[in-house]
């Protein structure tokens, strides 16, 4: 009789016990979901570089470096797109396949995916599960009041949102796919070689990766304009962010209903677009080494896709180290930006950018207030503005002065390189291919860094602020 107490007791408690583990890792998860996606970001990229040191994840059947498994689990995870072998030739079938699972996985943002995995855990969508979401799409969900609301994704619609990000990555992947299948059959690529490298393509396109799946890359297509639009399209659809999108399959017809965050990201990124190209155009149109050679139209449009691929997409027609070096400073800056926010971008956001030009119009007007689209923006939205980009200069500025120690590389090279990992863009001048173990990991943690670096520092100092009861006595510095 007591055996079968036993038994009848151990049900409850293994139920007991489970949830326990639940509430505690529930609790950890409302509590600091930066931190959280953080583990869970890391420990993707050991199972990742675990993967890629499989023998049969190779060509040859031998097992890969451990500082190449490991720096190519970080691009993948990061969706960043640098590598530091050849990735078409080295990674086997399988190997590609990692590469095409991980950069899904990315391409969804540490905290929606910190919220999915709470998800599986607790077997529905609380509110910290929600509130773990709504960080990855609005790191200012921190603060209180009608701040938070009104952006693009409100707290009870985080649910649809994830909802948006599975389905988008799914149905513009396969749209991508569809329109790029029909192009390499007429260019002669066998049947499956072409659902391969469709699929590949698409992917590598919406995440904002850029691998290619074969060696010459995409010297194949470089005067295919058609190919190249459609892989524009797929780069402009995954940097604008997942709000955004969410919100536009909502409202696409009715721009005066789009909230601030959806008109400052589409227009400013589409600006830059447009500023990026026309500085490509007067920069290197007598360069014989790059568009020198082209017409007007052909100049055009090739300035137009480095454009976008410089902001976060990683393509490219074009032999990077050819570019004069005042391109690769524009060039800098672009990747630096990045895309917009909860985008498979990279960089401190077009937004963020957006917000600073705000507040110097503001004060070059001698406006308290910064206003956009009859829209008054707060004081503390510029305050972590400010904090993302001296946090990511300062992620820039360290790995550079590192490399530049251990490379002895130019300073024009070791700069691009690092911010193409910061702002997870994947274009390289070469240096990323000839680094030593150490240049490798120092590269790789700057591409950790920028993929969750920004946006675990805004959830940081948005919530930061606490109600204080006295205020000090004020004295203004003297300040420029």
């Amino acid at each position: 009789m007591a055996l079968k107490g036993d038994l009848r007791r151990s049900p409850i408690a293994h139920r007991s016990s489970w949830a326990r583990i639940r509430d505690r890792v529930n609790d950890f998860t409302g509590s600091s979901p930066s931190r959280f996606a953080i583990l869970v970001f890391t420990f993707l990229i050991l199972v990742f570089t675990l993967l890629f040191s499989l023998p049969a994840a190779t060509v040859t059947g031998e097992r890969a470096d451990l500082a190449d498994a490991f720096f190519t689990a970080v691009s993948v995870i990061c969706v960043t797109g640098l590598a530091t072998v050849d990735m078409a030739s080295h990674w086997s079938l399988l190997g590609h396949v990692f590469v095409y699972v991980g950069v899904q996985i990315g391409a969804v943002g540490v905290l929606t995916l910190a919220s999915i995995l709470g998800l599986a855990i607790s077997r529905k969508l609380g509110l910290r599960a929600k509130l773990i979401a709504a960080s990855d799409s609005n790191p200012m969900r921190a603060h209180h009041g009608p701040v938070s609301e009104s952006q693009a994704v409100r707290l009870g619609e985080v649910g649809n949102l994830l909802v948006t990000v599975a389905l988008s990555l799914v149905v513009i992947e396969i749209g991508l796919a569809a329109l790029l299948f029909p192009r390499m059959l007429i260019d002669g690529i066998p049947l499956w070689d072409a659902i391969w490298n469709s699929f590949y393509y698409s992917a590598m396109a919406f995440t904002n990766t850029g691998f290619t799946p074969n060696a010459d890359g995409l010297a194949r297509f470089e005067n295919d304009y058609w190919f190249l639009s459609i892989l524009m399209i797929g780069v402009f659809l995954g940097a604008v962010g997942f709000p955004v999108i969410y919100a536009l399959q909502k409202q696409l017809l009715r721009p005066r209903l789009w909230s601030l965050h959806v008109k400052l990201t589409v227009v400013t990124t589409l600006l830059l677009l447009v500023l990026g190209a026309a500085a490509f155009i007067i920069l290197e149109f007598d360069n014989p080494k790059t568009f020198g050679t082209l017409n007007a139209p052909d100049t055009v449009f090739q300035s137009l896709f480095l454009s976008m691929m410089t902001r976060s997409g990683g393509f490219a027609t074009i032999e990077i180290p050819d570019l004069n070096g005042s391109s690769l400073l524009v060039a800098d800056m672009l990747m630096f930006i990045g895309g917009g926010s909860a985008s498979t971008g990279g960089g401190i956001k077009v937004t963020t950018i957006a917000v600073l030009f705000l507040a110097a119009v503001a004060e070059a007007k001698g406006n308290p207030d910064m206003e956009a689209f009859g829209r008054r923006i707060p004081g503390d939205v510029s305050r972590v503005a400010v904090s993302v980009v001296l946090w990511g200069a300062t992620i820039v500025a360290l790995s550079t002065v590192t490399l530049l120690h251990i490379t002895k590389a130019p300073l024009d090279h070791v700069l691009f390189d690092v911010i193409s990992a910061f702002g997870t863009v994947g274009l390289s001048t070469g240096l990323t291919a000839d680094l030593p173990e150490e240049g490798k990991v120092v590269l790789a943690m700057t591409m950790l860094l920028g993929r969750v670096g920004t946006v675990t520092l805004a959830a940081a100092v948005a919530a930061s602020q606490t109600s204080k009861l006295f205020r000090r006595p004020e004295e203004r510095p003297i300040v420029g």
